[in-house]
Order: structure tokens, then sequence, then C-alpha cells
């Protein structure tokens, strides 16, 4: 008896997936819970068991494809299957379109480019063959090329909705870190930002639809650069835990991400982001904002500069915050109020 194995619905309203990689291969015996299939989703990577043993019959989607919930991906036991994508059995089929059909002019061009055109597939009507195909079929293929797959598609297409959707704006000021400890910046960061965003809701927030939804709890986003592309791990409670009790989430969650082993729900549900580029970041930047959530902070490089102080030229440890806010949301005004406050708190500790 066959099972069809479809692809699962993994939860905060995943509606597709892409075959990150097989771990098992056709007319392979495995057993029920034998690692079966990772599937990249919005999030992360996620390793699904077997629900059935027996023999592999069918694999039916090709690693790097990206299907809906529900499709059928692979066969265990009974017979063989045809691949998604592949040509189904039909009572009868449409000629197919001519091949190399075009005008005089595009027939002339071709011959010098040296291009054949009954290998073209015309974009034209009717299939026909156009300039722009022929001058297309002989431009050289420069540079290495791989397929836009795993994280960084997923990268890619959240950045992009991000860019599309959001009006950003970004506002910097100056912070004096003299008095926080570098090597525990982060969480440091964290909980400053914690603190203010009690007083500063619509930073804490999400835009659905017609609805401005106020979030009460403080759970952050952290950046984190892999190896795999930037994953945002999640560190929950951040205005109820200590410096010290966050540092250690955060270090937990940056080892675990960078080891490609982080659990689904350590990649949801954040109300906030912050990012940190250290050394690498620059003076500032203006990250995009991580939706659904409608702000991000970021520190810039924190170095030793000039400051004026009692009309004295002295050295300070300082460095750019930037807060980048969604402006449908938060006003441009309560977004440097916000920054300012978290500046403050940086600054006192």
């Amino acid at each position: 008896m066959a099972y069809e194995f479809k692809l699962p619905d993994l939860g905060e309203g995943l509606t597709e997936g892409e075959i990150a990689r097989w771990l098992v291969s056709e007319g392979q015996e495995i057993g029920e819970d034998d690692p079966l299939v990772e599937i990249q989703t919005d999030k992360t990577t996620v390793e699904i068991p077997s629900p059935a043993a027996g023999t592999v019959t069918s694999i039916l989607v090709e690693e790097g494809k990206v299907v809906p919930v529900g499709t059928v991906l692979v066969v265990i036991g009974g017979d063989a299957a045809p691949r998604v994508g592949a040509e189904q059995p039909a009572v009868s089929r449409p000629a197919p379109a001519a091949k190399g059909r075009a005008t005089p002019l595009v027939r002339k061009i071709a011959q010098e480019l040296g291009v054949d055109l009954d290998s073209l597939t015309g974009t034209g009507p009717q299939g026909r063959v156009t300039e722009e195909d022929v001058r297309g079929a002989a431009a050289p293929v420069e540079g290495r090329r791989e397929p836009l797959r795993g994280v960084r598609r997923v990268i890619a297409e959240h950045m992009a909705r991000a860019h599309r959707e959001v009006p950003a704006v970004t506002w910097v000021e100056e912070c004096d870190f003299s008095g926080v400890d570098l090597e525990v910046l982060v969480p440091t960061v964290l909980k400053a930002v914690a603190e203010s965003l009690q007083e500063f809701p619509e930073l804490n927030a999400r835009l659905e639809r017609d609805e401005i939804v106020f979030l009460d709890r403080y759970d952050l986003g952290v950046a984190v650069q892999t190896d795999a592309g930037l994953l945002v791990p999640v560190v929950r409670d951040c205005d109820s835990r200590s410096v010290d009790e966050l540092g250690a989430e955060v270090r937990r969650l940056a080892e675990s991400a960078r080891a490609g082993k982080l659990a689904p729900e350590e990649l949801r549900g954040s109300t906030f982001t912050v990012t940190s580029a250290g050394k690498l970041g620059g003076l500032l930047q203006t990250p995009i904002v991580n939706h659904p959530e409608v702000a991000i902070l970021s520190i810039g490089r924190i170095g030793d500069r000039p400051v004026v102080r009692d009309g004295a030229v002295v050295a300070a440890r300082v460095g750019y915050v930037s807060v980048t806010f969604d402006h449908r949301v938060v006003d441009g005004a309560r977004a440097a109020e916000f920054g300012l406050d978290v500046i403050r708190r940086l600054e006192q500790r």
C-alpha cells in the first residue's frame, strides 16, 4: 500500500516551502521517523522525519523547488508516481509551436550573429522569434551562476517585500558608550530598547490591514550573520530578564544560528529588531524594517572620538544609534524621542 507524504503546514501561516535537501533516495528502505527531507521555510530549515516505513518509491519534487502546502512530496511503497512538473499522459496534445518563425530582418541578424533560429523559442506573437530573442541568445554568459535558493532566497523575498510595502525613514544620533561594557553590548542594548518600548508602544506594534496592533510583549529579534545568510532569532521577555540573562540567551541563539540548529519557533514572533554589525558596520546603517514589525534599531561602529565636555575637547567612546521606522505607523518626532530615550538609558549605564 502506497503512502503519499504531503508538505505539512509547519505553522505561522506557512503557505509554501522549498525542498532544501532530500535525506533519502529512490529505492531506499527507511523506517518510521527516519530523517526524510529538509524543508526551507521563510524562517528556517526544518528536518522532517518519515511518517511511515517502507521503500521510497518516488521522490516527486526536486531539491530547490518551492511548492505549496499540501503538495505530495514523496511516495513510500506502491508504484512510482509522476514527478511534479512532469508531463502527464493525455488523449490529445496541441501541436508544438513552430520554431524558427521570424521576419527577414531578424533572420538576417541571426545569420550575422551566428544564431540558429531553430534552437530558439520565440517570445513574439504566435511564437515568432524577435530581435531581442536573437541578441539574447548571442550574448555571452558571464560569471559564475548559482540558483537563488535556500536562506538566500528567503532573505531576498523578505527584503523585497519589506522594501516594497514599508515607507521607511531613518533617524540617527550619537551615543556615548563610555559607560557600556562592549563585551555585553547587545544584551545591554536589548534591555534599554525593551524599557524604552514600554514608553513608546507604537514602535512595538504591527500594522495588520486597517488596524495597528500594539503588542504587550517584548520579544526582540537580534540579527545574526551566518554562512548561510542573515538570520534573526528572537530573544523572549527582554523586559523581565537581566542583562546577564539576556547575554546568555543571545550567545545561545547566535551559536545555534551559526550551526544551523535553530528551531522554527526561535525565529518567529519578534516585536522589534536590534542589529549591530560591530567593527564591520561602518559609522551607521539604515537597515530595512523586519516586516511585519514597524521599526528596527541599529548600532554603528563604536570608537574613541573627540567630544566637547564642559568647554573642553576630550576623548569618548562614541557610536551612532539609528532607528528606521514605518512612517505609516510611527511619526518622526516619536521615533526621535524613542531613539533619544534609548540613548539616555545607555549613557546612564
